[in-house]
């Protein structure tokens, strides 16, 4: 069986204030052509089909227009994930099923598979601890819980069957890395699961994390079609071929239209802007960091002359500070949204966040995690 996987859409999103709407149609256009091209049997697409749970109708259009193409040539897969709202996503999921667009969104249905020639494939949408803690009767809140007790729900059901096993899931997996872009999922200080959770299946198609992570020959990510933060600089976006037979798996990675490649430079303003060397940068969408000891008067304007598609612009000067001269990503990066509220509350309050004070900024971030999941 032949299928492609692919994830992260996140239709209706920007990059840094530039409008990716005709990026993402072209590569709506790339994909049919591949699934004509490839004779593709199933298309699956591993949640994040939105950048937020009320998208914007552009966004909304060009969803439409793609499953409606996806579905003149093969059968398509789709989950929920973490910036989607199930409920707006999964509407008229049961008359889709009949042009074959299968949209699963329901937690309480990730044992019922879509059957599409000699496969079995599980939708599994991205799962809200809380939200599934208690219908399943779970012994914690967390993301392991909640992905283990989906995945006994499926090896049950495929148990009854000889046929091939596929798994969609949105989570973050042990073995790939995450970028700036993604959301953060961490519950209890921990957001991510061990691989092993889907042993046993023939393939499992993830979503989450923006890279093309391989995490094994049956689990791998597909990542985003598009990058959407300057720490993707290097990833090669795409999705992946797969040829599914019962002795193994058969992987090549289909690479997607860049609309403009990316690049992070720093120095001197002044050294920027003649030095030959960044001639090969001067058509990319850029952040730039300067290195000045004296912030540069209309940096921006002046380095727009040279690099027009600059969008970001810092400034670090030489011999940093009592960050040691760290961007703010750096400062944040692997820090839970927690952490980060309790610094803003040291920073105002010049003192440490108190516990009660903490249990409280715990509170606020869970009620809107649930919020949000059930919007």
């Amino acid at each position: 069986m032949r299928i492609l996987h692919t994830s992260d859409w996140h239709l209706g999103r920007s990059f840094h204030r530039e409008d990716l709407l005709a990026a993402q149609a072209a590569f709506v256009d790339h994909l049919v052509e591949t699934v004509a091209a490839e004779r593709v049997e199933c298309v699956l697409v591993s949640g994040d089909v939105y950048d937020r749970a009320l998208p914007a109708v552009d966004a909304v259009r060009l969803c439409n227009e793609a499953l409606e193409r996806l579905a003149a040539h093969t059968r398509v897969v789709l989950i929920a994930g973490n910036h989607d709202s199930a409920r707006r996503l999964g509407f008229g999921s049961a008359l889709m099923d009949a042009a074959g667009v299968h949209v699963r969104t329901d937690f309480a249905t990730v044992g019922e598979p879509v059957v599409v020639g000699d496969a079995a494939i599980y939708g599994v949408p991205y799962l809200e601890p809380e939200l599934v803690r208690h219908p399943w009767e779970l012994d914690e809140r967390s993301h392991a819980a909640a992905l283990t007790e989906a995945m006994r729900r499926v090896r049950d059901d495929a148990a009854r069957h000889d046929r091939l096993s596929v798994v969609l899931a949105h989570a973050f997996v042990t073995g790939g890395e995450s970028s700036e872009s993604e959301r953060d999922i961490s519950v209890g200080g921990s957001s991510q699961v061990s691989a092993s959770v889907f042993d046993g299946v023939d393939y499992a198609a993830l979503g989450h994390l923006h890279g093309a992570w391989r995490i094994g020959d049956r689990v791998r990510y597909s990542g985003s079609p598009l990058a959407y933060s300057f720490s993707e600089e290097r990833h090669v976006k795409g999705s992946w071929l797969i040829d599914l037979r019962a002795d193994g798996v058969a992987a090549e990675f289909v690479e997607a239209p860049v609309p403009r490649r990316l690049a992070r430079v720093r120095g001197r303003i002044d050294d920027l802007l003649a030095d030959p060397s960044f001639d090969e940068v001067e058509d990319r969408w850029l952040q730039i960091t300067l290195t000045d000891a004296r912030r540069p008067s209309a940096a921006m304007e002046r380095l727009r002359r040279r690099f027009p598609h600059t969008l970001v612009l810092g400034f670090e000067p030489e011999g940093g500070g009592a960050d040691g001269g760290r961007t703010w990503s750096e400062r944040v990066r692997e820090r839970s949204d927690l952490d980060i509220a309790g610094d803003f509350v040291a920073e105002v309050t010049d003192g440490p966040a108190t516990g009660a004070e903490r249990a409280l900024l715990h509170e606020a971030f869970e009620a809107f995690r649930r919020k949000e999941a059930m919007a």
